[in-house]
């Protein structure tokens, strides 16, 4: 047995051990162990056997006699080989074990497209990767692949991770998609097929716009929106931003499934099938908000700076330009001028407070650049607010 380390932080007690844990050392390791848990007295447990190789009977011993003194234990990254033996033995039923994980380098892999959250990566032919740009990202991954499950099961066509690796310093998630090209990929190659495509882009959303959800599943995407007006609110005039408070106010908390991050990176196809990526914005609410957000990406960011929407989307600004007026048609499923007029207003004005609220967030509030974005914006919200009366559609 190798030196045991340890850390405490907020009341919970972490203990590496590595090496092995037979009979000849499991006396002096309880020592040590014991020792450590009396001079760090806290309310969890969690040892860590990442660095360790083997445990004998008398080591799971020392597991149960901790069982019994402290209020919650846990084991993490077990080796494959000491997770076999605390599942044959029946540890896995009474403690919660996790398994360590993989270790996979996406060095030299190309991207598939890049999020707020983290890069997507085509690993080989069969598999893909989201790598999350938070190091402490483990709880975002699993809620990630806890939404997949759920619109999964709801019938929306979802790649679901079947795994969970080390990338460098932060961790991704594993998707087995065969040959799957995104939407982005299809369009830059085949562009013959751009009405082909689009038009199924459209279906899909519509699907998931049309498919019911219990509330308590997800969050409610009007928090979201109104926290982009709050970070506004000092750049809007008193009156514009209670317009636009009441119009986001007005609209129905319906509970209907929206994606949140609908753009033609995260929409795959496989074969004949198009699939879904990137889950963890999953949320509730009406459909115009998914739209501002896509009006955002396509349109929204580039009309100042096209190369922004270039870099984000993979596409020429004129083809994401293009996206959205052919998507929208497919959507509401309509060539009516007024109704996509005025449903592209209402749209455009929440892109709008999106666009401010991102720079606001970013930019220097003295420099020069930012003041143009905000004065730009401003002057955009002033004027689609005074003329809609309502979000809905």
């Amino acid at each position: 047995m190798n030196d045991i380390k340890y850390n405490s932080v907020d009341n919970i007690l972490t203990i590496s051990l590595s090496g092995r844990i037979d009979t000849n050392n499991a006396t002096s390791t309880e020592v040590q162990i014991t020792t450590i848990v009396n001079d760090n007295p806290s309310k969890s447990l969690v040892l860590d056997f990442d660095k360790l190789d083997y445990i004998s009977s008398a080591g799971l011993r020392i597991i149960l006699r901790l069982r019994k003194s402290i209020r919650y234990l846990e084991i993490v990254n077990a080796s494959p080989e000491v997770y076999d033996v605390l599942e044959m033995t029946g540890f896995t039923e009474m403690i919660p074990v996790s398994k360590a994980l993989r270790s996979l380098s996406v060095d030299g892999c190309k991207v598939l497209g890049k999020g707020a959250k983290g890069t997507v990566y085509r690993y080989d032919e069969e598999i893909i990767i989201k790598v999350y740009n938070n190091p402490e990202s483990l709880p975002d991954i699993k809620n990630e692949r806890a939404m997949a499950r759920k619109a999964f099961v709801l019938g929306i066509p979802t790649a679901i991770s079947y795994d969970v690796v080390k990338v460098g310093n932060s961790y991704g998630s594993v998707f087995e998609l065969l040959n799957a090209k995104s939407y982005t990929e299809l369009i830059k190659t085949d562009p013959d097929n751009f009405d082909t495509y689009i038009k199924n882009y459209a279906k899909l959303l519509k699907h998931i716009h049309e498919t019911r959800i219990d509330i308590n599943d997800m969050p409610n995407i009007k928090p979201l929106i109104h926290d982009w007006l709050e970070t506004d609110k000092p750049y809007l005039p008193e009156q514009t931003y209670e317009k636009c408070k009441k119009l986001i106010d007005d609209v129905l908390d319906i509970g209907y499934m929206l994606h949140c991050d609908y753009h033609t990176n995260n929409v795959m196809m496989e074969g004949e099938e198009t699939l879904l990526i990137d889950m963890d914005t999953l949320a509730y609410g009406h459909p115009v908000f998914e739209l501002a957000n896509i009006y955002c990406t396509f349109v929204g960011f580039g009309e100042l700076d096209p190369s922004m929407v270039e870099n984000f989307v993979g596409l020429p600004y004129e083809t994401t330009k293009r996206i959205w007026k052919t998507f929208l048609p497919y959507y509401l499923k309509t060539e009516n001028p007024e109704k996509l007029e005025l449903v592209e207003k209402k749209a455009k004005l929440l892109s709008y407070i999106r666009f401010m609220r991102h720079y606001v967030r970013r930019g220097d509030p003295q420099s020069e650049e930012l003041q143009k974005i905000i004065s730009y914006s401003r002057e955009k919200i002033e004027e689609l607010s005074e003329e809609l009366d309502s979000l809905m559609f």
